[in-house]
């Protein structure tokens, strides 16, 4: 299965977890934005960037690059995102259903990789997994935005 087809798979896994909390989901049109997915929550609107996991023989886990690709005909570029590129990162492992929710400012901060766990049963958890299924972090921010709306 090619990235592209992941990633696809990805974000759908996004839209319906995110439908079924009774979030909308505002989809950019091309992909052209730093950002894969708008979420609507109670009103506050969460950019969001969805990459999908993959399983590394080696080390035992699985793995997602936390850097943007930019490709044309010949050249393949990464760069690095920057904290207004989007709210949030979902990380996605298909194979388990599972999401990590980090951040912008806590997906950047990994150096070119993020490794995640695949059980929980593990006894040294890496630093991402305070992340698995954190759906709390997007809507505590939805509030903070809700109310500074309702300050202005």
């Amino acid at each position: 299965m090619d990235t592209k087809l992941k990633g696809d798979i990805a974000e759908q896994a996004l839209v319906l977890k995110a439908l079924k909390r009774e979030w909308g989901v505002l989809t950019p049109v091309g992909d052209r934005l730093p950002y894969d997915l708008v979420l609507d929550v109670d009103g506050a609107l969460i950019k969001v960037q969805v990459k999908s996991a993959w399983w590394d023989v080696k080390k035992g886990n699985y793995v997602v690059d936390n850097r943007r690709t930019k490709t044309n005909r010949r050249v393949m570029r990464r760069e690095n995102y920057i904290p207004t590129d989007f709210d949030f990162a979902f990380l996605y492992i298909e194979e388990k259903d599972v999401f990590y929710i980090m951040p912008a400012e806590v997906f950047i901060s990994y150096g070119s990789e993020i490794h995640l766990v695949k059980e929980e049963k593990r006894q040294r958890k890496p630093r991402s997994f305070q992340y698995r299924e954190a759906w709390e972090l997007v809507r505590g921010v939805a509030a903070d935005v809700g109310n500074e709306l309702e300050g202005d």
